[in-house]
């Protein structure tokens, strides 16, 4: 069962990376997006009122909104993550409970981190197994808020994203480290996890050996289709997983990275050089570290056909892409 695509989108977190490339293809074909952020945007967090007009009427609702993980996970920082994504989260879904014409469709961002650390097999919408720890804690809130009250006239999504591919974000940083000799395999080991981490939970010894690690992955190509798919059959809600078929792990994607740089070597990093480097860069290892085995259980059973379903072509097509402005 299908249906068409149209109408106005609000876009909730448009500053980003995949929030600018989101509403740019809407707009190039052609429909009105109105975006909201805590600046640089249509409407801001804090005008309910303009969020709720935008809102009413709108043929989908996106929300992208949250503050970067990519960073060191502080007591203020872990406060502002969580809250940025429910507070906002909270926002869109006081808006659609106050629509006199629904929106059809609200699609909002979650996390493939949501999983637990899986070296044993992938984790699916049916038969994944969900985390423990800081990270599984926030995006399970997030999805509460999404899946929160009554709204018989909006299907909901949670769009449980891996980390998205393209001309920007992490492969900005991958592009860096290897031409700076970096780009080596990176290594889990032993390191001390003190009792503060361990009581927040940030602490992790996940110990995947040889840098086997799995790394699930969607191009940002696929993650503007998975959203038309999603808007054209209407049988597909709650949480489906934004994650191209096949998984890769740390020591191919590095490996991938840097040949399709011409880079010919990489310097492996042991888990002391990543813990000593993510202090320096303000940033966790848990980005790294984690097993993320996960598969597009939903998508694929209801026939979407990814774009870039090969790790090498993905990389090469992103770093091949003309810079946004």
């Amino acid at each position: 069962m299908t249906q068409g695509v149209d109408g106005r989108v609000v876009l909730g977190g448009s500053t980003g990376f995949i929030g600018q490339d989101l509403a740019r293809r809407w707009r190039a074909a052609g429909r009105e997006v109105i975006t909201v952020s805590r600046h640089d945007a249509d409407l801001r967090w804090d005008d309910q009122a303009g969020i709720d007009a935008a809102v009413d009427g709108a043929g989908l609702v996106v929300g992208f909104a949250g503050k970067s993980v990519n960073c060191r996970y502080t007591p203020a920082n872990r406060a502002e993550i969580l809250r940025s994504r429910t507070t906002t989260t909270t926002a869109l879904r006081t808006a659609v409970a106050r629509a006199a014409t629904p929106p059809p469709l609200w699609i909002n961002s979650s996390t493939a981190t949501i999983y637990r650390h899986a070296e044993d097999g992938p984790q699916t919408e049916t038969r994944g197994e969900l985390g423990t720890g800081f990270s599984v804690n926030v995006a399970k809130a997030w999805e509460r808020e999404l899946f929160a009250g009554d709204l018989p006239g909006t299907r909901r999504v949670a769009l449980r994203t891996a980390i998205v591919l393209g001309d920007g974000g992490v492969l900005g940083t991958l592009r860096t480290l290897s031409r700076l000799g970096l780009g080596g395999t990176q290594h889990d080991g032993h390191w001390p996890l003190g009792r503060a981490r361990r009581a927040a939970g940030t602490a992790h010894g996940f110990r995947a050996r040889g840098g086997r690690q799995r790394f699930s992955w969607v191009h940002v190509d696929d993650l503007a289709g998975i959203i038309a798919f999603l808007e054209r059959h209407p049988e597909v809600d709650g949480p489906v997983n934004a994650v191209a078929p096949r998984a890769s792990d740390n020591r191919t994607l590095m490996a991938t990275v840097r040949r399709a740089l011409g880079v010919p070597f990489g310097l492996p990093s042991a888990r002391w050089m990543l813990e000593l480097g993510a202090i320096a860069l303000g940033t966790e290892t848990e980005l790294i570290l984690k097993s993320r085995w996960v598969e597009p259980e939903k998508l694929l059973d209801a026939g979407y056909a990814f774009a870039h379903p090969d790790l090498d072509e993905a990389v090469r097509t992103s770093f091949a892409a003309p810079a946004a402005h």
